[in-house]
């Protein structure tokens, strides 16, 4: 009878096993990923090697397909690159809990925590940081609102953006890199002029630290990282937290903050963001009033809002058919609101040629599999 029992037992956890697959496997089968699995095959050997992409629709992962196959030179450049860091080279197959730096897509994650204090009523849109940082008024930027802090327009003749990131690892508080900000030169009006770089966001961190006494990892992690069980995302435990720039995290866990975009602000029914927060995240502020002093070549004509690059004609204040915040080392979120799923490639290479066009194409692929 005990042999039964156990036989039994045995039998309940296989099928239990296989009732918690079935509906993955459903969703992989009710669509057709073949071209974008021949994409995959196609491009890893240019995106250093290494990639995992991730797609979430309908209250699921529809798509989990990684390659591994990098070569002795892309290993060599990671190791170079991990170094420079300060880090130790991971150069396991790339999985679902794969952590590595992230790079500008830090910057969808800053942008929604500051959304946070603005959904509280702690902070407006159009606050001018010169009544939180006195040094920036000093300096006759007192009059940048949060605003501008979020979507570029600040006007400050930023450093280019690895530039800025070396200097900024050198500063040993947030109220020297503020002072070393308020500084650089002005290029024109704020509001009136675009330059992608991490000044912005540096600013609005700092801003925060101001009306809390708390630390920006500390905030990340208590009002965006745990409410979206995203356990393994940090800024790192540098001296100085880089809104812009200095997060690490997996592929599971940007999911999990991109299904909360998507589902406009809840997150496994929990509101983390306002649905007028994520509404006002999206509008595309770099219109045919604004002066383009500089935008990365594989952004193309996208706009901007507040964190993330709207995929669409940057001259018009609509069409966020899809919002993304691709990073430095080639990892690119997206988020499709049209067809209603949201996706995660994770890469790490830094040749940037061409990569645009891939973007587009894969999420065109994406598109066509999902109708």
């Amino acid at each position: 009878m005990k042999k039964n029992c156990t036989l039994v037992s045995l039998l309940n956890i296989v099928l239990l096993a296989g009732l918690i697959y079935w509906p993955a496997s459903n969703a992989f089968a009710q669509y057709n990923f073949s071209k974008v699995d021949n994409w995959l095959t196609t491009n890893s050997p240019q995106l250093g090697g290494r990639t995992i992409l991730m797609v979430y629709k309908d209250g699921k992962i529809v798509y989990n397909q990684s390659v591994n196959s990098m070569n002795f030179r892309q290993k060599a450049v990671n190791k170079i690159i991990a170094r420079r860091q300060g880090q130790e080279a991971n150069l396991d197959d790339y999985t679902t809990t794969s952590r590595q730096a992230i790079a500008s897509c830090s910057k969808w994650l800053s942008a929604a925590l500051v959304m946070t204090f603005v959904d509280e009523g702690k902070l407006q849109l159009n606050d001018t940081v010169g009544k939180f940082l006195p040094v920036l008024s000093q300096h006759g930027k007192g009059n940048i609102t949060i605003s501008h802090c979020l979507s570029h327009l600040t006007a400050i003749h930023a450093p280019d953006l690895k530039e800025s990131l070396q200097e900024m690892r050198q500063v040993n508080s947030m109220d020297e890199a503020i002072e070393n900000i308020a500084v650089l030169p002005m290029e024109g009006q704020p509001g009136k002029v675009f330059r992608y770089s991490n000044t912005g966001l540096q600013i609005a961190g700092a801003v925060l630290e101001k009306i809390t006494g708390k630390s920006f990892e500390t905030l990340f992690a208590e009002r965006i990282a745990r409410p979206l069980n995203m356990q393994n995302t940090d800024f790192g435990k540098g001296k100085v937290a880089l809104p812009a720039g200095g997060a690490f995290s997996t592929p599971n866990d940007y999911m999990n903050f991109l299904v909360m975009i998507l589902n406009k602000g809840l997150f496994n029914g929990k509101r983390i963001l306002s649905e007028s927060s994520i509404a006002a995240m999206q509008v595309n502020r770099v219109t045919k009033e604004v002066t383009v002093a500089y935008a990365p070549a594989e952004a193309g004509q996208f706009g901007y809002g507040f964190g993330e690059w709207v995929m669409g004609n940057r001259t018009s204040t609509t069409g966020n058919e899809s919002i993304t915040s691709p990073g430095l080392f080639g990892s690119f979120p997206w988020i499709s609101n049209t067809h209603h799923y949201c996706a995660f490639l994770m890469a790490f290479y830094i040749k940037s040629e061409g990569r645009q066009e891939r973007y587009i194409t894969l999420n065109k692929l994406v598109n066509e599999a999902l109708q």
